[in-house]
């Protein structure tokens, strides 16, 4: 949509009320610019504050189905003749005429090619709009002391168009003044005229199956609400607040694993306490893009992880687990700092517009102790470099130099001493002694039609510990295919297999990942995903510990 028309939309109050009521016809183009940075794709609200009027908000509503069928809406009070609810024709004079106001004094912008639509008929209500722009241009012109433009013809013709029409004037401009008036009172109450909030709530029933099995079956919540604040229409500051009671399933005897771990099992403690475990900001430079983290940011926050359908940001409408919503490499540290991505390439040929992607995370930023601190303790550096060969193919290859101290974890999303995805061996390398990570990861998705997705990632990391012997190697792959529109628009079917993150040292099975969910969308609003996951050797155990199965019914609620 072009800024021209945005800037008609604003200055002109008939064309707002078009949107009230219903009518589609001048703003049949107009489709919402998508924002610059990643954010939550959950619908978008603006905060209220509690002292806001319910009443005033079902008023608005109310006002808002309004003439969706303006020729039979008994509403319109002021429609006093039958010939009033015919479409106005191209062939009418009336059509012809404003046609003709419209392209000798531009009075409506906003078509692609700059000039009017004059190949199809139109409600009498858009017809009106029309109408009243050109009488706003024409008051312009003539209050500007340029009324030499006009001429007594055009003058003419524009009293008996406003003559004729002047039922559905009066209605517009009444409707508007009315749609103001609320307006004005929704803005003296509401929460900011800079943020909105984006809420999400997960209710999760799950348990595990096997032989194994030391879990019993339980309810656990997760509740997100984001505040969303921008300065300047294209930056956004997300602060976060997050509560939650949900916590891992035991499936390996005891024996120290993450492999079970669930998306709604991060939240900030398992009490529900509630906590800021997001807080950062992104602002354009030119045509790329910076992330600066205070807490909580992790690398899929910047970088692109190449898994499209999967990966809902953690959250409750993609897959159920860690493991199956992104490539383990991005897990790798987590915290505060910044990131970039660089977009380069015209796109002219095969190869469309890409990105190098920079970004540095660490855990312990915000302590001051010696061998913690921003650049002192525990830290991850990411770059990676993604390209796009046509609309359905995208790969992205990855390296991450990460330091990880005493009794860390290398998959710890920031959390240092605990993991997110694989198992024990994989996560504590170097028997407890510090160690530095080198990882390569490639990921790559491919759409041979709109409803299949097919992605997949492997990831390899080098572990050099800082003590004797404590060198070794941690791999992990994993295909998925999503159906996206399976069975309803908006549902989603996906299956995902893989092995975990394992010592490529230790003896045993690996640990292998299959996962298979289907989100059923009740409305906009609500979601219902019922999944199982099936776990091979859970632990990378030497005797090969007996399989485990989790079963999830997971409803998420979005607003």
């Amino acid at each position: 949509m072009s800024n021209v028309w945005w800037k008609t939309l604003i200055l002109s109050p008939v064309v707002l009320e078009l949107f009230a009521i219903g009518v589609t016809g001048f703003s049949s183009t107009a489709h919402a610019e998508e924002a610059l940075v990643k954010e939550s794709k959950a619908p978008q609200l603006l905060a209220q504050s509690q002292t806001n009027d319910d009443s005033v908000l079902e008023q608005v509503n109310k006002y808002g189905s309004e003439g969706s069928t303006a020729k039979t809406n008994a509403s319109l009070s002021q429609v006093t003749s039958v010939s009033q609810f015919s479409d106005v024709q191209p062939t009418d004079w009336a059509f012809q005429a404003l046609q003709s106001l419209v392209e000798r004094y531009g009075c409506i912008a906003g078509y692609p090619n700059g000039t009017y639509r004059g190949n199809r008929a139109l409600t009498r209500y858009e017809f009106a709009a029309g109408l009243n722009a050109c009488l706003d241009r024409v008051n312009e012109l003539i209050a500007t002391a340029t009324a030499d433009l006009v001429t007594k013809t055009d003058l003419a013709t524009l009293q008996r168009l406003q003559e004729e029409f002047s039922a559905e004037l009066a209605t517009l401009r009444g409707r508007v003044d009315a749609l103001e008036a609320r307006t004005a009172e929704l803005e003296a109450n509401q929460f900011s005229t800079t943020t909105k909030l984006v809420g999400e709530v997960i209710f999760a029933a799950t348990d595990s199956f096997g032989e194994n099995d030391n879990n019993n079956t339980v309810l656990q919540n997760r509740v997100r609400l984001d505040l969303q604040t921008s300065f300047t229409g294209k930056d956004i500051l997300h602060t976060r607040l997050a509560s939650g009671n949900a916590t891992g399933l035991d499936i390996a005897n005891g024996n120290g694993t993450f492999e079970g771990t669930q998306t709604f099992n991060l939240s900030p403690g398992n009490g529900n306490d509630v906590a800021i475990d997001w807080l950062a900001y992104y602002f354009p430079v030119g045509k790329s893009q910076v992330y600066l983290a205070a807490t909580g940011g992790i690398q899929s926050d910047y970088v692109p992880t190449v898994n499209p359908y999967f990966e809902d940001f953690d959250g409750g409408n993609g897959a159920l687990s860690t493991f199956a919503s992104e490539s383990p490499i991005y897990r790798i540290g987590g915290g505060a700092g910044a990131g970039v991505n660089l977009v380069f390439g015209e796109g002219g040929g095969v190869l469309k517009p890409s990105s190098l992607t920079l970004g540095y995370l660490a855990s312990e930023a915000a302590d001051s102790d010696l061998g913690s601190g921003l650049f002192d303790g525990n830290y991850a550096a990411l770059a990676q470099l993604n390209f796009s060969f046509s609309d359905r193919i995208s790969l992205a290859a990855t390296y991450v130099h990460g330091y990880h101290g005493t009794g860390s974890a290398l998959f710890d999303a920031g959390a240092v001493d605990s993991a997110v995805v694989g198992t024990s061996q994989a996560n504590f390398v170097a028997n407890g002694n510090p160690y530095s990570s080198n990882s390569y990861g490639v990921a790559l998705a491919l759409r041979p039609t709109n409803n299949i997705s097919v992605s997949g990632f492997l990831s390899y990391s080098d572990i050099t510990g800082f003590g004797s012997n404590d060198d070794s190697e941690v791999w992990s792959y994993g295909v998925g295919v999503a159906l996206p529109d399976f069975g309803k628009k908006g549902n989603l079917l996906g299956i995902f297999a893989g092995a975990q993150p394992y010592l490529g040292a230790a003896d045993g099975e690996r640990p292998y990942h299959i996962e298979g969910f289907y989100r059923y969308r009740l409305n906009d609003n609500i979601s219902l995903t019922p999944g199982v996951i099936w776990l091979t050797n859970p632990g990378q155990n030497a005797n090969d510990n007996d399989d485990a199965v989790i079963g999830t019914f997971r409803t998420t609620f979005t607003f």
